[in-house]
């Protein structure tokens, strides 16, 4: 059986690994914020759906850390890979509290969530990278270019180097038909 772990430290949000991302996969992140999930959601007490994204094969989207969506979910999702599924158990003070969400939600409900999350994106606008990755790319960029430069002014300074030399060996074929002949004629 999988291990569930507390992600709160005082039973509030627990997670068990229903299937395993694989070792490569990637998580949310600071440049990787947005994520898409499958999810399906049940009353803890009585095992009643009451929200689903299966019915329709539709995908949830959301930034996390935005508090964009219940406590557990933006905690929960950033212990997650892509490719996971995870249970998620929220009490109430992680999820709706004592509000509720009616009519589907009572007040002072503990939810189950099985959650796949399914993709990790950046913000609209920004690239998969960091800033720091970006500079790196951008100077080595630069680095190429300083190099295609210089093998190029290199190449550049060779050819002009042949043509001198080229140059030179006409003008003393030149100069030595020009000594040639001269003798020749007095």
């Amino acid at each position: 059986m999988a291990e569930t772990i507390d992600l709160t430290g005082d039973g509030g949000v627990l997670k068990t690994v229903v299937r395993k991302a694989k070792d490569d996969a990637i998580s949310p992140s600071d440049s990787l914020p947005l994520v898409d999930v499958h999810y399906e959601g049940t009353l803890a007490e009585n095992g009643e759906v009451f929200d689903t994204t299966h019915e329709d094969n539709s995908i949830f989207s959301f930034e996390v850390g935005q508090g964009a969506v219940i406590k557990a979910w933006d905690l929960a999702l950033r212990t997650m890979k892509v490719g996971e599924v995870a249970k998620i158990t929220c009490k109430p003070e992680y999820a709706y509290g004592s509000a509720g969400s009616p009519p589907e939600i009572p007040a002072n409900a503990t939810l189950i969530f099985e959650v796949e999350l399914v993709a990790c994106k950046p913000r609209k606008g920004s690239s998969l990278g960091s800033v720091s990755d970006e500079k790196a790319r951008l100077e080595e960029l630069k680095k190429q270019r300083e190099l295609a430069a210089a093998t190029k002014e290199e190449e550049k300074k060779k050819r002009e180097e042949a043509k001198a030399a080229a140059a030179a060996r006409v003008q003393a074929k030149l100069d030595a038909k020009k000594g040639k002949g001269k003798g020749k004629g007095k």
